[in-house]
């Protein structure tokens, strides 16, 4: 699976296949994917997480262990299912919180009401996932059921209480507070993800009523003195209406505050039909603004490869501009 393949596979989003082939698999809770049933696919050294749907152009078969994936009866990849420890391989990837207060257009959480966890029970799916012998990083997100102090709060609390049990690194993506880079740090986080999901501000107020970019990109601008470089990163929502010229743009002005934007394909959702414009971008639009994302990375001296914790180094829904470009 090349660059040119995963892009396309990426556009698609899903695949024409009988679940059954799958055999366990998982729904994820958080994201503008949550609800609907996935599975990592993985070939040549690169992955891809992908959905199920009977209207999909791709179609999924089983040859002995293999997963062939074909388009227009030609077969474009072959390769693995991979088996994921908690949302994604290799990975205890935690949502605190399933839903969320805040009603961005795209993301079907609100609509979802989902469970709240408590700590000890986040902690005991964690030591279940250490327990296999294959969790090399722990991450953890979260909407907002009550207010962003709160799962700040909750956040701070957590990776405390496994900083005294686990050496390995801990990620962590929240909606930030005015104080929550600099105790999430103290408490143990290694890396920080706070998402700006569109970078296109007149975007923004339309898809984020409840959020303020402004505060987002401060954050951010704090987080990477605090964490420091190749340590802050952010989902950055490509679909949403943007012309490749804002979106360069604000791909330009993150990484030039040493943030390493993740370009995520825009997903529309059964749940917000008719609320939000959304156009998933095409594979030979996700290779020219990744490329210029490597471009601008390169320039100012930033590695997408270099992250072990939450998206970037799974890379099942993006091209890594690093680990996934040729």
């Amino acid at each position: 699976m090349r660059t040119k393949v995963k892009a396309e596979l990426i556009a698609a989003g899903a695949v024409d296949m009988d679940p059954i082939l799958l055999g366990h698999t998982t729904i994820p809770t958080a994201g503008p994917g949550a609800g609907r049933t996935a599975f990592f696919f993985s070939s040549g050294g690169h992955r891809v997480r992908l959905g199920i749907d009977p209207s999909s152009s791709l179609k999924g078969k089983k040859e002995g262990r293999k997963l062939v994936i074909m388009k227009d009866g030609q077969e474009i990849a072959r390769g693995i299912l991979e088996e994921e420890l908690i949302h994604c391989p290799d990975q205890a990837f935690i949502t605190m919180c399933e839903t969320c207060i805040f009603d961005c257009k795209f993301c079907p959480v609100p609509k979802l009401q989902g469970k709240v966890k408590t700590i000890d029970e986040m902690l005991s799916m964690i030591a279940q996932a250490h327990a296999t012998g294959k969790m090399h990083a722990i991450s953890i997100t979260s909407g907002v059921e009550i207010s962003p102090e709160k799962e700040v709060n909750r956040a701070e609390e957590l990776i405390c209480r496994l900083r005294e049990r686990y050496t390995v690194p801990i990620g962590v993506s929240v909606y930030p507070t005015k104080d929550s880079t600099r105790r999430l740090k103290d408490a143990g986080a290694d890396e920080l993800k706070y998402n700006v999901e569109t970078m296109d501000r007149e975007i923004f107020s339309k898809v984020c009523p409840g959020g303020d970019l402004a505060d987002v990109l401060a954050s951010l601008h704090e987080g990477v003195e605090i964490f420091g470089h190749n340590k802050v990163c952010s989902n950055f929502i490509i679909g949403l209406g943007e012309t490749d010229r804002s979106a360069m743009k604000g791909i330009e002005e993150l990484v030039a505050m040493g943030v390493v934007p993740i370009l995520r394909a825009a997903s529309p959702h059964p749940l917000r039909i008719g609320e939000v414009f959304i156009e998933r971008p095409s594979a030979d639009r996700l290779i020219r603004l990744t490329r210029f994302l490597r471009e601008k990375l390169d320039e100012y001296g930033l590695q997408a490869d270099a992250f072990q914790t939450m998206c970037l180094p799974c890379a099942g829904c993006d091209l890594n501009p690093h680990s996934d470009m040729e």
